[in-house]
């Protein structure tokens, strides 16, 4: 019985040594690396305490800009994509839609494809001058529509946002159409004879079945948006100016430049921000348990 029990644990034993050395112990490390003056031009590591953390606070400090461009990336992404994404899964499981496998291929191919080509992509289309927006709208006579999109800071931020919810609206779909396929019919029909309508089936049918899956949505939007670098270094270098940084493209400049204990304490930063939100929403999302279907 003692065999039978210890016995499985050994499939794990291999990957848990393999998570502790290259994952867990380095990001202890990181976290205590915050807590000095590492940097690459001297061999000496002192202990500073808290000072970095109070530079990345300061009222006049480029940081500042940097989490709040993440919080509102963050925000508006997953919101942005999680409404277009079920709004897309509602629309390619009716039954009169012609043509759903075809339309779910085309909105998910964007997933599957790397940020970086995307980003390569959508920098030449957003091109000021040869850009194949701008060239159109010229075309059709609507100049007065044609923007500096990637370099205006009016508009930088926004464009980024929109590549964001054209690639990764595809996700959100095809997961929330398997939660949508897991629901018993029965539910509906029962709906129907009561006289229910479109809008009060979603309300009281679709959307406590479907809870689950938004909340592991809702997280995993989350968690992206926080760690969210390669698609705005691609389009933009996190500019103009500081328009479109980031926390990780601060963390990237910071390690570039040498300052390994600012680089550290932003990663630190983004790890506590990253834990403490994630748990918030599943407590929130969760709270009063879930419908058994």
């Amino acid at each position: 019985m003692k065999a039978n029990k210890i016995y499985p644990t050994w499939f794990a034993l291999g990957a848990l040594v393999f998570y502790v050395v290259l994952f867990f112990l380095p990001g202890i490390m990181g976290i205590g690396y915050s807590f000095t003056d590492w940097n690459a031009y001297s061999l000496d590591v002192n202990i500073v305490g808290f000072e970095n953390y109070k530079n990345i606070f300061q009222a006049n400090s480029n940081y500042s800009i940097f989490i709040k461009n993440t919080f509102v990336f963050t925000l508006v992404s997953s919101i942005t994509k999680t409404t277009l994404g079920v709004a897309l899964a509602l629309l390619l499981t009716n039954k009169k839609v012609w043509g759903k496998n075809v339309h779910r291929m085309l909105v998910f191919l964007p997933q599957v494809m790397s940020f970086l080509i995307i980003g390569l992509v959508f920098k030449n289309l957003f091109h000021p001058s040869r850009g194949f927006i701008n060239v159109t709208l010229r075309m059709i006579g609507f100049d007065f529509l044609a923007q500096n999109w990637l370099g205006d800071l009016s508009f930088a931020f926004k464009s980024v946002l929109v590549v964001d919810a054209w690639k990764g609206t595809g996700y959100v779909m095809m997961v929330v159409i398997a939660g949508l396929n897991a629901i018993s019919p029965t539910y509906y029909e029962a709906a129907s004879i009561d006289g229910a309508r479109f809008f009060e089936k979603f309300r009281y049918v679709t959307f406590p079945l479907l809870k689950p899956v938004l909340v592991s949505v809702t997280v995993l939007n989350i968690t992206y948006g926080f760690r969210v670098f390669d698609l705005i270094y691609s389009l933009t270098n996190g500019g103009p100016g500081n328009a479109t940084g980031v926390i990780n493209t601060a963390v990237y400049s910071e390690f570039s430049k040498g300052n390994y204990a600012m680089g550290t304490t932003l990663s630190s930063l983004l790890f506590l921000f990253i834990m403490s939100i994630s748990y918030f929403i599943l407590r929130v999302m969760n709270k009063g348990g879930e419908v058994e279907q």
